[in-house]
């Protein structure tokens, strides 16, 4: 048997830094959803009992540096499955982008081994399996729309907002998640994006107040040492995009477009100077 898992990218409509943990971990505030940017896993047994990835992107680890490995090692591990598996990974999601790829992926392979190998288990146990591999990755298990708190783990799901195009702009430059919020300085963080104000912006469909409610507070490290997001979020904002974000630690800049006639002049006009753009709509 085989089985298809699809890994879709997200995005950050809001991410908020409350403080930093006692265990080194920040504790954050965000509503996430889900583009249709995916990766794709197939899955099926091996005779032999061993753990097999393999990719067509020859810049991914295929070994346990990979979060999908690692996700059948500890999958594997925790209830003594003792058949091996194959895993081939279509990867499209760009990496190292603040896209959660890595992320999506581990879920993927945590839900498709879950069915692969038939364990029965709930979505809760998937989640909690998912929160030893990554913050982001209990999220990629539940999909939809969410806040997270804690350090990603805590999921509340609310309404997906008003649909809409998005634009994906990636600067060839890479960003490290935890060189970012290294740098940050929790305390001292002023200005924090209104998580009450997004919820309701969503649940009233209001297009404009979504846009208007975006707030990362991790530009504070990204944007200043890397110029070339600043210049994306600039440029993206001139050609008329109505909500403008860096997503995640970045380097990916999202735009949030409610009008086809616009999505096809920020295309070229960020094809000018950024190879890797992409235009997705929201998963609802």
């Amino acid at each position: 048997m085989k089985v298809y898992e699809k890994a879709p990218a997200k995005i950050n409509l809001l991410l908020d830094v409350l403080r930093k943990r006692e265990d080194g971990y920040h504790e954050v505030e965000m509503i996430m959803t889900m583009v249709d940017l995916a990766d794709r896993l197939e899955m099926y047994e091996l005779p032999r009992d061993q753990i097999v990835l393999s990719s067509h992107a020859g810049f991914i680890p295929l070994d346990e540096k990979n979060l999908a490995f690692q996700a059948a090692r500890l999958i594997k591990d925790r209830y003594g499955v003792k058949r091996g598996v194959y895993i081939h990974l279509d990867k499209q999601i760009p990496v190292a982008a603040g896209l959660a790829g890595g992320s999506s992926d581990a879920a993927a392979a945590l839900r498709g081994l879950n069915r692969l190998w038939e364990l029965g288990l709930s979505l809760p146990e998937l989640e909690a399996l998912g929160a030893e591999l990554g913050s982001d990755v209990p999220f990629c298990i539940r999909g939809g729309t969410a806040v997270a708190r804690g350090r990603g783990e805590k999921l509340e799901s609310i309404e997906s907002p008003p649909q809409c195009w998005v634009i994906l702009a990636k600067p060839p430059i890479n960003v490290s998640t935890a060189d970012v919020y290294g740098k940050l300085r929790a305390n001292e963080i002023k200005d924090h994006p209104s998580i009450p104000g997004m919820i309701d912006a969503i649940r009233r469909e209001s297009f404009h107040d979504v846009c208007a409610g975006l707030g990362n507070v991790l530009e504070s490290v990204t944007l200043p040492k890397y110029p070339e997001v600043r210049q994306i979020k600039e440029v993206m904002t001139k050609l008329g995009a109505d909500g403008v974000l860096m997503s995640g630690s970045g380097p990916t800049v999202f735009g949030l477009v409610s009008k086809e006639s616009k999505v096809s002049r920020i295309y070229n006009g960020l094809r000018g100077f950024c190879k890797e753009v992409y235009v997705v709509r929201l998963l609802t």
